[in-house]
């Protein structure tokens, strides 16, 4: 709203207003994740794991769990928490924007963000069957 307001009502739109949009917007996203899947809120086919009977749905997961989700999470939060020391140690700024803020309090959400769905992942697929997943 500001923004707006700035822009057509004064003329003179800010210049910090689309970077913290996209961090902030960003950064939510990320961090709530982990959240999301502890609270087996993710979207599903539900169509195809009430087909499966409880135990072999739970073998499925942790299967999927280990062999693919987790592995690429893993070179995902490396390589995020890699963006955030860079940026951290060499001051780097958002070089696209005309304000050009320090890029590394974003980059720090996107890897503790990333960090956390990695330990939820790890959380569900140590969790006993009857506490990760009810579907």
């Amino acid at each position: 709203m500001f923004e707006v307001i700035s822009r057509y009502a004064f003329h003179a739109p800010t210049v910090w207003a689309f970077d913290v949009s996209y961090m902030l917007n960003g950064a939510v996203f990320v961090l709530a994740m982990a959240m999301t899947l502890r609270l087996n809120q993710h979207v599903s086919i539900d169509i195809f794991s009430k087909a499966i009977p409880e135990r072999w749905f739970r073998v499925i997961e942790i299967a999927v769990y280990l062999c693919l989700i987790l592995p690429a999470l893993s070179l995902v939060t490396y390589a995020g928490w890699g963006e955030f020391w860079k940026a951290w140690v060499s001051g780097e700024v958002e070089t696209v924007s005309p304000w050009q803020p320090k890029i590394w309090p974003f980059r720090l959400m996107l890897a503790v963000g990333l960090s956390a769905l990695w330990l939820q992942v790890l959380a569900r697929v140590l969790a006993p069957a009857e506490q990760s997943s009810q579907h």
